[in-house]
Order: structure tokens, then C-alpha cells, then sequence
């Protein structure tokens, strides 16, 4: 993983906001967690990094940086994401949030 020029047009950057279902946040974090190591080895991964928010404990962020949207789709079919897809919903208590970003500056 590496932070390459974030003002590339091509470079997709986002902030996925997970919410943990009532008594899951332990289960949720860890299968996050279990996400980024796989997903920072990919081809065109620029940025991965879980973050649960301080005042909203339960509550996670996973920042994001793809080389382009054909990284991004690999990395959605990778079987380490897939099988967190499939756990999602039970461990969901919120649809996930997707934020796409631009660079400013």
C-alpha cells in the first residue's frame, strides 16, 4: 500500500461507514479487520485503513484508495470480500454507507 498522487482523476477514494447490529460491534470490527491485510496486498490498493468512531462506538470507517474503478472491481470479488459480504447482514444494523470522495488540495 502506498499513498500515491491523491489528485489523480483516475484514483478512486471513498469512506465506507459501517454501523454494527445490536451486540455485534465485536463481531463486526473483527471481520473488518480481517479485511485489510488481504485487501492492502492487492494490485491497486492505495489505501485501506479501519477507523471506529470515538463517539459512536460500533460505528466504523474503512478508508479507502483504488487505482481505478477495474481495482476496485477486484477487489469486490476477491473471496476475503466476498465472505464478508456474506456475513454483512447479520452483522450490519445499518445499510452500509458509501462516501465517494474527490481531491481539493
Amino acid at each position: 500500500m502506498s499513498l500515491t498522487d491523491p489528485s489523480s482523476p483516475r484514483l478512486l477514494t471513498m469512506i465506507a461507514v459501517l454501523t454494527a447490529a445490536p451486540g455485534r460491534r465485536d463481531d463486526l470490527r473483527a471481520a473488518l479487520a480481517g479485511l485489510v491485510a488481504p485487501t492492502r496486498l492487492e494490485p491497486g490498493c492505495r489505501d485501506y485503513r479501519l477507523f471506529e468512531m470515538l463517539d459512536e462506538p460500533g460505528t466504523f470507517q474503512m478508508h479507502e484508495a483504488f487505482d481505478d474503478e477495474a481495482a476496485l472491481e477486484a477487489h469486490r470479488a476477491t473471496p476475503h470480500f466476498r465472505a464478508f459480504e456474506r456475513q454483512a447482514g447479520e452483522l450490519l444494523g445499518a445499510p452500509l454507507r458509501l462516501v465517494k470522495l474527490t481531491a481539493v488540495a
